[in-house]
């Protein structure tokens, strides 16, 4: 038996475009990086984009630290952000939808895609507003980005640990990730402040990390949800195939 399109974008395609949207993210930064002109939050003199002195929102600005236009690198960061916001709402849709057939784990992973959609959400307000003409509305979508976003993490621990028959592995990797994010919402409030050197360099260091863990968290999730969605699906045309 044919399985429709729309079952099978929800247990493959939006698992595969959010696989797709983690990699363009990273291969679109690494130009955006190289194009940036430069100029770090506390030297306007340093030429290009510094690792350890240049936050990811600096290549979202309209203007470089250092006065120059940074048009090429703002359009490259404003589509992979915007990409990955996208990405994220997507996956929060359709990851529901495994443990739909469980009471215990389905309140949790409801809860935990509302919060999750709202981060995703967040994100795409982040790439919107260049930091260096819509500041306070910038950082305030950051903050609401990674306060929601553990939320999310953290309820779909709960569910998988609830779920029959889902890996664990994948919960314990959402612990993980769900702390270091509550770990840099901390050092968001009472870190150093960035008008230092080395306030900035931690904060970025950070932000970094940060950055990074969430690709390699949301990969491992994407790949982990489209196996046992793929597999979900396979069981059921075989049930149905076999009651025909």
């Amino acid at each position: 038996m044919r399985t429709p399109f729309g079952a099978r974008f929800w247990s493959e395609g939006a698992y595969a475009f959010v696989i797709l949207s983690a990699a363009l993210f990273v291969v679109a930064t690494v130009p955006a990086m190289a194009l940036y002109p430069g100029g770090s939050f506390t030297d306007h003199t340093t030429v290009g984009y510094t690792f350890s002195r240049n936050f990811f929102s600096d290549l979202g600005m309209l203007t470089g630290h250092d006065g120059r236009a940074n048009t090429v690198s703002m359009v490259l960061f404003f589509c992979a952000l915007t990409l990955v916001g996208a990405s994220q709402v997507l996956f929060f849709l359709a990851f529901p939808r495994l443990f739909a057939a469980e009471a215990r784990a389905r309140t949790w992973s409801r809860v935990g895609s509302a919060f999750g959609i709202v981060a995703g959400l967040c994100f795409i307000g982040v790439a919107c507003t260049p930091a260096d003409i819509l500041l306070d509305l910038h950082i305030a979508f950051v903050k609401f980005a990674f306060r929601a976003f553990p939320i999310a993490a953290f309820c779909y621990a709960v569910a998988i640990f609830r779920s029959a028959d889902y890996p664990r592995a994948y919960a314990w990797v959402f612990v993980a990730f769900g702390c270091a994010l509550v770990g840099y919402v901390l050092l968001l409030e009472f870190g150093p402040t960035i008008t230092t050197d080395e306030g900035l360099a931690i904060q970025v260091g950070g932000q970094k990390v940060i950055a990074f863990g969430s690709i390699a968290s949301v990969l491992v999730q994407a790949v982990g949800a489209r196996r046992r969605a793929v597999a979900v699906a396979s069981r059921a045309r075989t049930e149905t195939a076999r009651a025909a």
